[in-house]
């Protein structure tokens, strides 16, 4: 499977509009979950950003969210931000515009965010531009560290070594609350708070949400 872990700088200036990284001046890490909410999975990574203080942004699936309401709540209640990821998973490079947008549109009524993330990074600045008249606040959230996770030939271990060697201050961290992603995250995530919690570099969700319940 070929994916890179750290995004190369020539497709950030591809869309230079989109998040890949957050500028600050003290140490921190935005650490994020795509494809949820999973009925076991999102609650044992609220657990464990409980347990290491820290805060974190979930791209939601719409009709996850329509199946499990009450765990969607609870990263509202637990006060970690929450963002659009479509309704059904749609691939940006594989389906019509209209249809795609139509999708990311019907998870905006479950998903109360103007945070978005397309499925697997795939978009184009045609797609933008019409989410964009739908939607004007929307804010395209990519990143800057992708974990493996979801990639079932790479091992745990070298699942959290990815993160920890490739993140830096202001990383934009991509984990996936997914069942396809659980051998990984359930060893990789404990460790990966534990090391920037040590190091004393915040943990946090994304900063500029506009959300509500």
């Amino acid at each position: 499977m070929l994916y890179w872990t750290r995004t190369p700088f020539w497709m950030k200036a591809l869309f230079p509009a989109f998040s890949w990284r957050i500028q600050e001046a003290e140490p921190a890490v935005y650490i994020t979950f795509d494809d949820g909410p999973h009925p076991e999975i999102t609650p044992f990574v609220l657990e464990q950003l409980r347990h290491h203080q820290a805060h974190a942004t979930f791209f939601c699936i719409g009709h996850r969210v329509v199946q499990f309401p009450d765990i969607y709540q609870q990263i509202f209640i637990e006060q970690h931000g929450l963002g659009n990821h479509t309704y059904d998973h749609v691939d940006g490079w594989h389906i019509s515009s209209r249809k795609y947008v139509d999708n990311v549109m019907l998870a905006a009524v479950h998903i109360n965010s103007n945070l978005f993330r397309p499925p697997y990074g795939h978009i184009t600045p045609w797609l933008y531009h019409k989410i964009k008249q739908q939607l004007p606040d929307m804010q395209v959230v990519m990143w800057d560290v992708l974990s493996g996770d979801f990639d079932t030939s790479l091992s745990p271990q070298a699942c959290a070594e990815k993160v920890l060697f490739k993140a830096r201050p202001g990383s934009i961290i991509v984990f996936h609350d997914s069942e396809k992603a659980r051998p990984r995250l359930e060893y990789a995530l404990p460790r990966v708070l534990a090391y920037f919690q040590k190091k004393g570099w915040q943990m946090k969700a994304l900063p500029y949400q506009k959300i509500h319940a």
